[in-house]
Protein backbone atom coordinates (compact mmCIF):
# COMPACT_ATOMS: atom_id res chain seq x y z
CA UNK A 1 0.00 0.00 0.00
CA UNK A 2 1.00 3.33 -1.01
CA UNK A 3 2.02 5.52 1.77
CA UNK A 4 -0.09 8.58 2.24
CA UNK A 5 1.17 11.79 1.42
CA UNK A 6 0.30 14.86 3.00
CA UNK A 7 -0.22 18.61 1.50
CA UNK A 8 2.40 21.13 2.71
CA UNK A 9 0.92 22.50 6.29
CA UNK A 10 -0.29 25.90 5.13
CA UNK A 11 1.63 29.25 6.22
CA UNK A 12 -0.19 31.91 8.10
CA UNK A 13 0.77 35.28 6.50
CA UNK A 14 0.08 38.44 8.75
CA UNK A 15 -1.70 41.07 6.25
CA UNK A 16 -1.13 43.98 8.04
CA UNK A 17 2.86 43.09 8.74
CA UNK A 18 3.13 43.47 5.05
CA UNK A 19 2.25 46.94 4.87
CA UNK A 20 3.81 47.92 8.05
CA UNK A 21 6.76 45.99 8.22
CA UNK A 22 9.45 46.19 5.59
CA UNK A 23 11.56 43.07 6.61
CA UNK A 24 7.89 40.97 7.10
CA UNK A 25 7.08 41.92 3.77
CA UNK A 26 10.65 41.17 2.16
CA UNK A 27 10.46 37.59 4.24
CA UNK A 28 7.18 36.71 2.79
CA UNK A 29 8.41 37.44 -0.88
CA UNK A 30 11.83 35.32 -0.10
CA UNK A 31 9.65 32.61 0.61
CA UNK A 32 7.22 32.66 -2.03
CA UNK A 33 9.37 33.31 -4.19
CA UNK A 34 12.02 30.62 -3.02
CA UNK A 35 14.82 33.03 -3.05
CA UNK A 36 17.73 31.29 -0.55
CA UNK A 37 21.12 30.77 -0.42
CA UNK A 38 21.31 28.85 -4.07
CA UNK A 39 20.08 32.65 -5.06
CA UNK A 40 22.63 34.18 -2.54
CA UNK A 41 25.47 31.87 -4.26
CA UNK A 42 24.25 32.79 -7.75
CA UNK A 43 24.65 36.22 -6.77
CA UNK A 44 27.28 36.39 -5.21
CA UNK A 45 29.61 34.12 -8.11
CA UNK A 46 27.98 35.99 -10.35
CA UNK A 47 28.65 39.50 -9.53
CA UNK A 48 32.07 40.34 -11.84
CA UNK A 49 29.46 39.45 -14.78
CA UNK A 50 26.99 41.85 -13.82
CA UNK A 51 29.46 44.74 -12.81
CA UNK A 52 30.90 44.18 -16.55
CA UNK A 53 28.14 45.04 -18.02
CA UNK A 54 27.05 48.09 -16.18
CA UNK A 55 28.04 50.68 -18.19
CA UNK A 56 26.35 49.26 -21.15
CA UNK A 57 23.30 49.06 -19.02
CA UNK A 58 23.15 52.35 -18.25
CA UNK A 59 23.96 53.18 -21.87
CA UNK A 60 20.66 51.47 -23.12
CA UNK A 61 18.41 52.39 -20.59
CA UNK A 62 18.76 56.49 -20.95
CA UNK A 63 18.92 56.03 -24.97
CA UNK A 64 15.77 54.43 -23.94
CA UNK A 65 14.11 57.37 -21.95
CA UNK A 66 15.30 60.00 -23.76
CA UNK A 67 13.92 58.15 -26.79
CA UNK A 68 10.54 59.21 -26.40
CA UNK A 69 9.25 62.98 -24.81
CA UNK A 70 7.08 61.77 -22.03
CA UNK A 71 9.68 59.82 -20.40
CA UNK A 72 12.38 62.57 -21.23
CA UNK A 73 10.61 65.17 -19.66
CA UNK A 74 11.57 63.98 -16.22
CA UNK A 75 15.20 65.16 -16.88
CA UNK A 76 13.77 68.58 -17.54
CA UNK A 77 13.19 68.54 -13.33
CA UNK A 78 16.15 69.14 -11.35
CA UNK A 79 17.08 66.44 -8.90
CA UNK A 80 18.29 66.86 -5.45
CA UNK A 81 21.52 66.15 -5.18
CA UNK A 82 22.28 68.01 -9.06
CA UNK A 83 23.14 71.99 -8.94
CA UNK A 84 24.77 72.36 -12.55
CA UNK A 85 23.68 74.00 -15.78
CA UNK A 86 20.62 71.94 -17.40
CA UNK A 87 19.71 71.69 -21.03
CA UNK A 88 16.17 72.37 -21.64
CA UNK A 89 15.94 69.70 -24.06
CA UNK A 90 18.29 66.63 -22.86
CA UNK A 91 20.10 64.66 -24.31
CA UNK A 92 23.28 61.53 -23.61
CA UNK A 93 25.53 64.25 -23.34
CA UNK A 94 23.30 66.46 -20.82
CA UNK A 95 24.82 67.74 -17.58
CA UNK A 96 21.59 66.04 -15.95
CA UNK A 97 21.77 62.98 -17.85
CA UNK A 98 25.50 62.38 -17.39
CA UNK A 99 24.67 62.66 -13.91
CA UNK A 100 21.19 60.39 -13.37
CA UNK A 101 23.70 57.73 -15.47
CA UNK A 102 25.94 58.07 -11.90
CA UNK A 103 22.99 57.24 -10.11
CA UNK A 104 22.13 54.41 -12.04
CA UNK A 105 25.14 52.88 -12.33
CA UNK A 106 25.63 52.88 -8.23
CA UNK A 107 22.49 51.61 -7.99
CA UNK A 108 23.33 48.55 -10.23
CA UNK A 109 26.72 47.92 -8.19
CA UNK A 110 24.29 48.07 -5.38
CA UNK A 111 22.54 44.74 -6.84
CA UNK A 112 25.90 43.05 -6.59
CA UNK A 113 26.30 43.60 -3.00
CA UNK A 114 25.32 41.66 -0.08
CA UNK A 115 21.37 40.41 -0.42
CA UNK A 116 21.42 38.67 2.88
CA UNK A 117 21.49 41.87 4.74
CA UNK A 118 18.56 43.72 5.35
CA UNK A 119 20.06 46.94 4.75
CA UNK A 120 20.14 45.73 0.66
CA UNK A 121 16.45 45.10 0.86
CA UNK A 122 15.84 48.94 2.51
CA UNK A 123 18.49 50.85 -0.20
CA UNK A 124 15.30 48.86 -2.90
CA UNK A 125 12.63 50.45 -1.18
CA UNK A 126 13.83 53.52 -0.95
CA UNK A 127 14.46 53.67 -4.72
CA UNK A 128 11.27 53.15 -4.86
CA UNK A 129 10.16 56.18 -2.15
CA UNK A 130 12.36 58.76 -4.31
CA UNK A 131 10.33 58.30 -7.69
CA UNK A 132 6.94 59.18 -5.69
CA UNK A 133 8.60 62.19 -5.23
CA UNK A 134 9.20 61.82 -1.25
CA UNK A 135 12.14 63.15 0.48
CA UNK A 136 13.08 65.25 -2.94
CA UNK A 137 13.87 68.51 -2.97
CA UNK A 138 12.34 68.88 -6.10
CA UNK A 139 9.63 66.74 -5.97
CA UNK A 140 9.23 64.67 -8.96
CA UNK A 141 6.64 61.92 -9.58
CA UNK A 142 7.21 59.78 -12.11
CA UNK A 143 4.09 57.70 -13.22
CA UNK A 144 4.40 53.92 -12.07
CA UNK A 145 4.38 53.08 -15.84
CA UNK A 146 7.66 53.92 -16.91
CA UNK A 147 8.96 52.75 -13.65
CA UNK A 148 7.74 49.16 -15.07
CA UNK A 149 8.58 49.66 -18.34
CA UNK A 150 12.49 50.60 -17.36
CA UNK A 151 12.84 47.56 -15.47
CA UNK A 152 11.55 45.58 -18.10
CA UNK A 153 14.62 46.93 -19.90
CA UNK A 154 17.34 46.35 -17.35
CA UNK A 155 16.17 42.71 -17.10
CA UNK A 156 15.97 42.07 -20.91
CA UNK A 157 19.51 43.37 -21.39
CA UNK A 158 20.94 41.43 -18.17
CA UNK A 159 19.95 38.41 -19.50
CA UNK A 160 20.80 38.32 -22.55
CA UNK A 161 24.08 39.06 -22.06
CA UNK A 162 24.17 36.54 -19.41
CA UNK A 163 22.55 33.91 -21.44
CA UNK A 164 25.07 34.52 -24.72
CA UNK A 165 28.32 34.44 -22.69
CA UNK A 166 30.42 32.00 -24.73
CA UNK A 167 32.14 30.39 -21.73
CA UNK A 168 29.63 30.31 -18.85
CA UNK A 169 28.53 27.26 -18.03
CA UNK A 170 24.47 26.64 -19.06
CA UNK A 171 23.80 25.66 -15.38
CA UNK A 172 25.86 28.73 -14.08
CA UNK A 173 23.79 30.67 -16.17
CA UNK A 174 20.46 29.52 -15.65
CA UNK A 175 21.37 30.24 -11.94
CA UNK A 176 22.18 33.83 -12.15
CA UNK A 177 19.06 34.61 -14.40
CA UNK A 178 16.92 33.26 -12.02
CA UNK A 179 18.09 35.01 -9.12
CA UNK A 180 18.53 38.73 -10.68
CA UNK A 181 14.90 37.59 -12.11
CA UNK A 182 13.71 37.19 -8.47
CA UNK A 183 15.78 40.62 -7.37
CA UNK A 184 14.26 42.94 -9.77
CA UNK A 185 10.70 41.58 -9.30
CA UNK A 186 11.01 42.08 -5.43
CA UNK A 187 11.96 45.61 -6.67
CA UNK A 188 9.45 45.72 -8.90
CA UNK A 189 6.92 45.35 -5.84
CA UNK A 190 9.07 47.82 -3.80
CA UNK A 191 8.27 50.19 -6.16
CA UNK A 192 4.72 49.85 -6.46
CA UNK A 193 3.94 49.55 -2.62
CA UNK A 194 4.56 53.13 -2.88
CA UNK A 195 1.93 53.60 -5.50
CA UNK A 196 -0.63 51.35 -5.45
CA UNK A 197 -3.52 51.75 -2.04
CA UNK A 198 -3.25 48.04 -1.26
CA UNK A 199 -3.39 48.12 2.39
CA UNK A 200 -4.53 51.79 2.86
CA UNK A 201 -6.50 50.93 5.98
CA UNK A 202 -3.03 50.03 8.03
CA UNK A 203 -0.39 52.78 6.77
CA UNK A 204 -3.00 55.75 6.39
CA UNK A 205 -1.87 58.43 8.85
CA UNK A 206 1.37 56.14 9.56
CA UNK A 207 4.67 57.73 10.44
CA UNK A 208 7.35 56.69 8.32
CA UNK A 209 9.84 58.12 10.24
CA UNK A 210 12.70 60.52 8.81
CA UNK A 211 12.84 60.71 5.33
CA UNK A 212 16.19 61.00 4.54
CA UNK A 213 17.14 62.91 1.18
CA UNK A 214 18.19 61.51 -2.13
CA UNK A 215 21.45 59.53 -1.86
CA UNK A 216 21.06 59.11 1.67
CA UNK A 217 20.63 55.45 3.94
CA UNK A 218 20.76 55.31 7.79
CA UNK A 219 22.79 58.88 8.10
CA UNK A 220 25.22 57.40 5.33
CA UNK A 221 26.12 58.66 1.73
CA UNK A 222 24.68 55.69 -0.79
CA UNK A 223 27.07 57.03 -3.23
CA UNK A 224 30.21 59.67 -1.79
CA UNK A 225 32.42 61.55 -4.14
CA UNK A 226 34.96 59.18 -4.43
CA UNK A 227 33.06 55.99 -5.33
CA UNK A 228 31.28 58.40 -8.19
CA UNK A 229 34.78 58.73 -9.32
CA UNK A 230 35.42 55.44 -8.95
CA UNK A 231 32.44 54.55 -10.73
CA UNK A 232 33.31 57.19 -13.41
CA UNK A 233 36.72 55.10 -13.76
CA UNK A 234 35.35 51.76 -14.32
CA UNK A 235 32.68 52.43 -16.86
CA UNK A 236 35.53 54.21 -18.84
CA UNK A 237 37.50 50.91 -18.44
CA UNK A 238 34.19 48.66 -19.07
CA UNK A 239 32.93 50.39 -22.48
CA UNK A 240 36.22 49.33 -23.67
CA UNK A 241 35.42 45.68 -22.63
CA UNK A 242 31.98 45.60 -23.38
CA UNK A 243 31.96 46.69 -26.57
CA UNK A 244 34.66 44.80 -28.29
CA UNK A 245 33.56 43.56 -31.37
CA UNK A 246 33.77 45.61 -34.74
CA UNK A 247 30.48 46.60 -34.87
CA UNK A 248 29.88 47.82 -31.28
CA UNK A 249 33.21 49.71 -31.23
CA UNK A 250 31.82 51.40 -34.39
CA UNK A 251 28.70 52.54 -32.72
CA UNK A 252 30.51 53.49 -29.69
CA UNK A 253 32.60 56.28 -32.01
CA UNK A 254 29.78 57.39 -33.81
CA UNK A 255 27.60 58.04 -30.19
CA UNK A 256 25.07 55.54 -30.61
CA UNK A 257 24.65 51.93 -30.54
CA UNK A 258 23.80 50.27 -34.23
CA UNK A 259 20.80 48.53 -34.40
CA UNK A 260 20.81 44.76 -33.88
CA UNK A 261 23.94 44.91 -32.39
CA UNK A 262 24.50 43.44 -29.03
CA UNK A 263 26.78 45.57 -27.00
CA UNK A 264 28.51 42.72 -25.16
CA UNK A 265 29.60 40.30 -28.16
CA UNK A 266 33.10 41.20 -27.20
CA UNK A 267 32.68 41.26 -23.18
CA UNK A 268 34.31 37.76 -23.38
CA UNK A 269 37.58 39.31 -23.64
CA UNK A 270 37.67 40.72 -20.02
CA UNK A 271 36.82 37.72 -18.38
CA UNK A 272 39.60 35.35 -19.90
CA UNK A 273 40.66 34.27 -16.27
CA UNK A 274 37.72 32.94 -15.34
CA UNK A 275 37.36 29.31 -14.96
CA UNK A 276 33.98 27.59 -13.88
CA UNK A 277 34.01 23.87 -13.02
CA UNK A 278 32.03 21.32 -14.79
CA UNK A 279 28.41 20.33 -13.25
CA UNK A 280 29.16 16.77 -12.00
CA UNK A 281 26.46 16.08 -10.13
CA UNK A 282 23.88 17.06 -12.82
CA UNK A 283 21.18 19.63 -10.47
CA UNK A 284 23.21 22.06 -8.49
CA UNK A 285 25.07 25.04 -10.17
CA UNK A 286 28.83 24.51 -10.54
CA UNK A 287 30.85 26.30 -8.23
CA UNK A 288 33.14 29.05 -9.22
CA UNK A 289 36.49 28.28 -9.26
CA UNK A 290 37.72 31.44 -9.89
CA UNK A 291 35.31 34.34 -10.54
CA UNK A 292 38.22 37.17 -11.47
CA UNK A 293 37.04 39.55 -13.80
CA UNK A 294 39.76 41.69 -15.77
CA UNK A 295 39.73 45.33 -13.98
Amino acid sequence: MAPFSRSPVMQHIDRKSLYTSLEARIRYLHSFLDFGANDVEALTSGSKYIQALIPAVVNIVYKKLLQYDITARAFQTRSTAFEGPMDDVPDEDSPQILHRKMFLRAYLKKLCTDPTQMEFWEYLDKVGMMHTGIGRTYPLHIEYIHIGAGLAVIQDVLTEAILSHPRLHLARKIALVKALGKVIWIQNDLFTKWYVHDGEEFTDGMDFGVIEKEGWLHGKKVLDDEAATATASESEASDDTATGSPAARESKSSGALAKGVCPFTGMAASMGDLKVSDDKGGGAPPKAETARASE
